[in-house]
């Protein structure tokens, strides 16, 4: 297949490439739901091969309302056909046998994955599939219905995307400008706003950034890490980012912070890469540092000022408890005040459940299903407007034993089991 792709420049420059167009093409002028026909009756790879780029290149030129319509189309018209389904279904229950099995599975498949799959033969075809499923996602809450398309999407990705396609790689001052501008770029939790900050978390001895990469976009990261070393867990994301900090010798450091982590594509969402490469950095790192003891994550909480708001229509004090966080100088908060504010946090992450049974905080998901420990909570943690607006500036630890994630894994994954440290509990009362 990479020899056909490859020879895709010399066969459209040659003089019989006209005659290829008129007979794949015809009038030049097929609409994309006429193409994607097209590309599903053709019988090989090498006339899909010609007619996917320009499936793609004519669906990144749709206007909003075709490109709603397209969707649909493709929820519609390439469905699989469940009479047919039924049909086949007996048949393998009368006679469990290859044939029967084989035609049973293909007719369960959606046309459309056939598709998407001939669509990856276009030239950066997996980086243009990946942008697709990102228009679609945006379409998701006003078109329900789109959601079928959606998961066919992360079916396939999952398989594309899969660990063992992955490479990890450091990311450091010395990477190439334009994968480090997409770092940049993609950092969603700690905005770096210029060269300078990106060189602050980057080049420092005790600063290690690494991301996972794919073979087919690979000047373009998955999800990527961002990690400081230092002799204990941060309570403070200040502590980490401040610009004049003591750089410290990695020998000596004790402790690996994952202060950052990002998903570089929404239309990778649903694709988990961020546990494998927590895990793998931190096995990583402790062979390169074997006094490294603890491993841990200074964590935004982003659902608790929403959940707070929510709670505050059944229990008022909470409203003054948000307005003296909120107005306040954000520097400093009375025990009290921030007794409560703990206790709230402790009920919000170990006993409020969403409709699933998991714990309301996303990240909280993220790191419990990856086996770590809920390890403290950290009042104003986070003083930026950002971390105030979204947690009134509370972080959170979380600790990733490596002896012990495998376990916490699996208490979690059998009964949503929030496995967390004694102080954590003991905020219950």
């Amino acid at each position: 297949m990479n020899i056909l792709q490859g020879l895709m420049p010399t066969i459209w420059s040659g003089n019989w490439a006209p005659a290829i167009r008129k007979r794949l093409f015809k009038d030049g002028e097929s609409s994309i739901e006429d193409l994607c026909q097209m590309m599903m009756e053709s019988d090989g790879e090498y006339s899909s091969l010609l007619i996917s780029d320009r499936i793609l290149t004519a669906f990144e030129n749709l206007d909003a309302e075709s490109l709603v319509h397209f969707f649909h189309v493709l929820n519609e018209e390439y469905d699989l056909d469940a009479q047919k389904v039924e049909v086949l279904a007996r048949e393998y229950a009368r006679e469990q046998n290859a044939g029967t099995l084989s035609a049973l599975t293909l007719a369960s498949e959606p046309r459309r994955l056939e598709l998407f799959r001939r669509l990856n033969l276009a030239p950066g075809g997996i980086r243009r599939l990946v942008k697709v499923r990102e228009e679609l996602q945006k379409l998701l809450e006003e078109h329900p219905s789109l959601k079928k398309v959606d998961a066919d999407f992360r079916h396939l990705f999952s398989s594309w995307f899969n660990r063992g396609f992955l490479t990890l790689h450091p990311i450091e001052w010395e990477t190439p400008a334009h994968i480090l501008e997409k770092i940049i770029a993609y950092e969603a939790v700690h905005e770096i706003r210029n060269w300078g900050e990106l060189r602050h978390r980057v080049e420092p001895i005790d600063r290690y950034c690494y991301g996972f990469f794919h073979p087919a976009m690979e000047d373009d990261p998955l999800v990527f890490v961002e990690v400081a070393l230092s002799g204990s867990i941060p309570e403070t994301i200040q502590e980490v980012l401040q610009a004049d900090r003591p750089v410290i010798d990695p020998g000596t450091a004790t402790c690996a912070v994952f202060y950052s982590i990002s998903n570089c594509h929404a239309g990778l969402v649903g694709v988990s890469f961020g546990n494998f490469l927590i895990k793998q950095v931190a096995t990583s790192l402790k062979r390169r540092f074997p006094n490294l003891k603890t491993f841990a994550t200074i964590s935004p909480a982003p659902g608790f000022r929403k959940w707070l708001v929510e709670e505050s229509a059944a229990f008022p004090a909470i409203h003054g408890l948000i307005d003296r966080f909120e107005n306040g100088s954000a520097q400093t908060v009375d025990e009290m005040a921030g007794r409560h504010l703990k206790q709230l946090a402790a009920r919000y992450f170990l006993v409020q459940k969403n409709d699933h049974g998991q714990p309301l905080d996303p990240v909280a998901r993220f790191h419990l299903k990856n086996g770590a420990k809920l390890e403290r909570l950290n009042l104003l943690g986070d003083r930026s407007e950002n971390g105030l607006r979204q947690s009134l500036g509370l972080m959170v630890n979380y600790v990733y034993d490596l002896q012990r994630v495998e376990q916490n894994h699996e208490k979690y994954m059998k009964d949503h089991k929030v496995v967390c440290s004694t102080q954590v509990r003991k905020l219950q009362g």
